[in-house]
């Protein structure tokens, strides 16, 4: 049974992070229940949960949990502002997570015909490493998006006349590095942990260290070391939690 319930949470992600455009939010943000890509997004959910768990006689289970998200979907575009996204965006998912705990424990009774444990050893793996990317990302954009760091620092000299001048570094990097960083971060640690490397996790995080160590020394700047600090802590520990997890339901 513990199958099932990762077959419902790879419909979950991939449903809400894969297969959902960022034009689909902004409209529903902008239109709430009036917008069609509310019902396409919960439509979507529900031919994932058939796909993925391959059993017709599972469509009542599937209703279920398509009608709850939907209506959580729809709750939170009613009551969010722009203040209390970050807050509903956990709410949100918990409530997801919550409702397909319930129906697969209720499932459990049943005597319906489950996908083989055996793919088990590609199901479970393949769903880590889908959370461990844009998922995992988001988490932690909303978690540590509560402590933006400055945008640029400033330096001050003084001319011959004695009058201070202001002289303002932007910092800039590549678009995107940083989340593309921690998504490889993230697989290097979740591949390290499932071949039993804890040396490589360690040699992983030195590295981060070091190269991160010039640019936060040179920058001065306390709350932007914290928010780095904060970054790469959830990164790794997610990873960390996710390799765990799946070896422990791996039986290794």
């Amino acid at each position: 049974m513990m199958v099932l319930l990762v077959q419902l949470f790879l419909a979950h992600i991939a449903g809400d992070f894969f297969l959902q455009p960022d034009k689909w939010v902004k409209e529903k943000e902008k239109h709430k229940l009036k917008s069609g890509y509310l019902y396409l997004h919960a439509a979507v959910h529900f031919l994932l949960i058939m796909a993925i768990t391959g059993n017709p006689a599972f469509w009542q289970q599937a209703l279920i949990i398509t009608v709850i998200h939907l209506l959580t979907d729809a709750t939170k575009l009613l009551l969010q502002t722009e203040k209390t996204k970050r807050g509903w965006f956990f709410a949100d998912q918990l409530l997801h997570l919550f409702s397909i705990a319930a129906v697969w424990a209720y499932a459990g009774r049943s005597s319906l015909n489950w996908h083989a444990l055996s793919e088990a050893a590609v199901l479970i793996p393949f769903t880590a490493v889908l959370f461990l990317l844009k998922p995992t990302s988001l988490i932690i954009k909303n978690v540590i998006s509560k402590w933006p760091p400055n945008s640029m620092t400033t330096s001050k000299e003084s001319r011959p006349t004695g009058e201070p001048v202001i002289k303002v570094t932007i910092n800039e990097s590549l678009q995107h590095a940083g989340q593309l960083i921690g998504i490889m971060e993230r697989l290097m640690v979740f591949v390290f942990i499932m071949y039993g490397k804890w040396e490589g996790v360690g040699f992983l995080l030195a590295a981060k260290s070091v190269f991160r160590f010039g640019d936060l020394k040179d920058a001065r700047d306390m709350k932007l070391t914290e928010y780095v600090l904060i970054g790469t802590f959830l990164s790794f520990g997610i990873a960390l939690l996710t390799g765990l997890l799946t070896l422990k339901l791996l039986g290794k």
